[in-house]
């Protein structure tokens, strides 16, 4: 990964910083992205720590509001004269219903529609610097996931599992209709199952749901475990062709049936560029 640079989102812990760290033990130059300064700026120090003459990057966004997304994108394009790799990795589950500045249930707002506005706020970035990679941290959870499509916050009947496997069958949708209209121009796009992971994921979250998961998660694997495929998908030269797949344990898995459709794919393409105000920036 020498000469190459990644921007990692939630990367202040779990998953997201052990990603980071691994890239760049790789040789990367990594950009972080964290919700707040104090955390971004600690876990670059550890990366720099860890990894003697890595060049670490911090960037500070609350990707629930596509405001702050889209002036994160502004600052990474100034930044970096390239891009090689996105990894969306950053999300979160909620034991309550709420919406964002924008509206839209935080949920969705944050664990799908950040990935997509990120992802197409720098595209002609990463095309510019083909090869290259985006890399969505979906889940098995998208297993479960229905898209309510008349009811996407589903705040009369809540459920947070319910919305996080709908927001994690987002990831996997938005995913595969990428990448067929990325087919040739260098970059490609995939999905992946990190694996049930101790992290700080679900951390606060209260209710029975929170409860349940605190009490399993000492059983849970680690974060540097969970890392494994996004690293993979990230560097590893046996995937730099591969697109529109889904990858598990760093191998390539068939996704559930609804992931696979290629109707539910469009539907939730432009059902997620209305919801941010974007065109199909002709990527048909």
């Amino acid at each position: 990964m020498r000469g190459r640079t990644v921007l990692v989102t939630g990367a202040t812990s779990g998953i997201g910083a052990e990603t980071a760290l691994g890239l760049a033990r790789a040789g990367a130059r990594v950009g972080i992205v964290g919700r707040d300064a104090a955390r971004t700026q600690a876990t670059a120090a550890r990366i720099r720590a860890a990894v003697a003459g890595a060049v670490v990057d911090t960037f500070v966004a609350d990707l629930a509001s596509q405001a702050e997304t889209r002036r994160l994108a502004a600052e990474v394009r100034a930044r970096y004269s390239r891009l090689d790799v996105l990894v969306n990795n950053a999300g979160a589950i909620f034991d309550r219903h709420a919406v964002t500045v924008d509206g839209i249930e935080r949920t969705w707002a944050l664990d799908h529609l950040a990935y997509v506005l990120l992802s197409l706020e720098l595209l002609d970035l990463l095309k510019a610097s083909a090869p290259a990679r985006i890399v969505n941290v979906a889940s098995e959870a998208h297993r479960r996931g229905r898209i309510a499509f008349d009811d996407l916050g589903q705040a009369g009947h809540f459920s947070a599992l319910s919305v996080y496997a709908q927001a994690k069958l987002g990831n996997v949708l938005f995913s595969a209709a990428l990448a067929r209209r990325l087919a040739g121009m260098g970059v490609t796009s995939n999905a992946l199952h990190p694996g049930v992971i101790a992290s700080g994921f679900a951390a606060g979250t209260g209710g029975w749901f929170g409860f349940g998961w605190r009490l399993i998660r000492p059983f849970m694997a680690k974060p540097e475990d969970g890392a494994v495929t996004s690293i993979h998908l990230a560097s590893a030269g046996e995937v730099a062709g591969v697109t529109g797949a889904y990858f598990k344990a760093c191998r390539p898995v068939a996704p559930s049936a609804r992931a696979r459709d290629p109707a539910l794919q469009e539907r939730v393409w432009t059902l997620s560029l209305d919801q941010l105000g974007l065109s199909d920036r002709g990527l048909a």
